[in-house]
């Protein structure tokens, strides 16, 4: 498929920029054999599991990556993204300064009045670099103090549009996120709505949780620049799928029962281990999966997401799953029933 089958025009007043309640959104409900859509509210997922069923969510932690420092000498103000930690020995990161036509190899950047100095040891891409932390404590330290003078990593979409608050850093993390899984740079949002509330209340119903890590980079919302989809290259992100996950998951599978992924960080990474009889193995590694129409998955049988904005690799991977005509025509009610739309937004469930 083209790029531009995925454009359409959204009205920016349908952009997120705040959340809901956890469990309050608009979730609307798409069956891919009858064609019907519904519209429910999120607490209502409850009836559409039962006994058997899996939902499979992401436990990644999201950690505020974006830093704001000042150049040396100049003092001129720098914002440092933290895309992904290099070599922890060497306290090297891969990240992106903005504006970096001012940061050059052997600058040094300083972050408020702490410890805390990069020195800039290589130019990756236009914005990218290589940093060094100059810092004299361990490794925990060092992410205590990240973590004190970082601002949660909201998307452009949002942070263009509005300050980042206190209420982000709790609400822009999902009740699944794992202390020890550290490492999202940005938030797997479809999972930001459960409530431990209606969590339990499915697995009365027999519903099962289990987990997949997945640390989401930026990727995630890069603009693809291709008209042709299959010249388009995505970032590569690590991933951790359990032995016990696999055999949760298999085993609704083999009794024909819904597995549901819980955001397309989780529908992608299963569909990047799976075995020759079309079961999930479990597994450690990088995947750079794209997935786009046509697509056959071997996993999921249920999807739910959020409302995607146009031409995004998210919007292609919901296509993939619930079939571009049919996506397409529920995004143009959603539209018109205003849903709101991004990472804040509502949701969809696709059966």
């Amino acid at each position: 498929m083209k790029l531009s089958e995925f454009k359409f025009d959204l009205p920016q007043n349908l952009i997120a920029l705040h959340p809901a309640e956890r469990g309050d959104a608009r979730l609307m409900v798409v069956n891919r054999q009858t064609k019907q859509i519904e519209h429910r509210k999120f607490g209502d997922i409850v009836s559409y599991f039962g006994d058997g069923d899996t939902m499979v969510v992401n436990d990644t932690k999201v950690f505020p990556a974006r830093l704001y420092g000042s150049k040396e000498k100049t003092g001129a103000q720098i914002e440092v993204f933290l895309l992904r930690e290099l070599n922890r020995e060497h306290r090297l990161w891969d990240v992106l300064v903005d504006p970096a036509r001012k940061i050059r190899v052997g600058n040094k950047l300083y972050f408020g009045d702490s410890d805390l100095v990069a020195e800039v040891i290589d130019n990756t891409t236009s914005r990218g670099r290589t940093i060094r932390f100059l810092y004299d404590g361990d490794h925990s330290a060092l992410m205590k103090a990240i973590h004190e003078l970082g601002e949660t990593p909201l998307p452009e979409e949002i942070k263009n549009r509005r300050k980042t608050t206190d209420e982000d850093r709790e609400r822009y993390q999902t009740i699944f996120a794992d202390d020890n899984k550290v490492g999202a740079v940005a938030a797997p949002t479809a999972g930001l709505h459960f409530t431990k509330n209606i969590v339990k209340r499915m697995e009365i119903n027999g519903t099962q949780f289990t987990p997949i890590t997945l640390h989401v980079g930026l990727g995630t919302f890069r603009q693809v620049d291709v008209e042709d989809l299959t010249k388009h290259k995505t970032d590569s992100e690590p991933y951790f799928i359990p032995p016990v996950t696999a055999e949760v998951v298999n085993a609704s599978l083999d009794a024909n029962k819904r597995v549901c992924s819980v955001g397309n960080t989780v529908l992608k990474t299963l569909e990047s281990s799976v075995s020759a009889n079309a079961r999930l193995k479990p597994s450690e590694g990088w995947t750079d999966r794209f997935i786009f129409p046509p697509y056959d998955f071997k996993i999921s049988n249920a999807l739910l997401t959020n409302l995607h904005l146009p031409e995004s690799v998210l919007l292609m991977g919901v296509c993939a799953f619930g079939g571009y005509d049919l996506v397409m025509q529920a995004y143009e009610i959603a539209m018109k029933e205003k849903y709101k739309f991004f990472s804040y937004g509502d949701l969809m469930l696709i059966l």
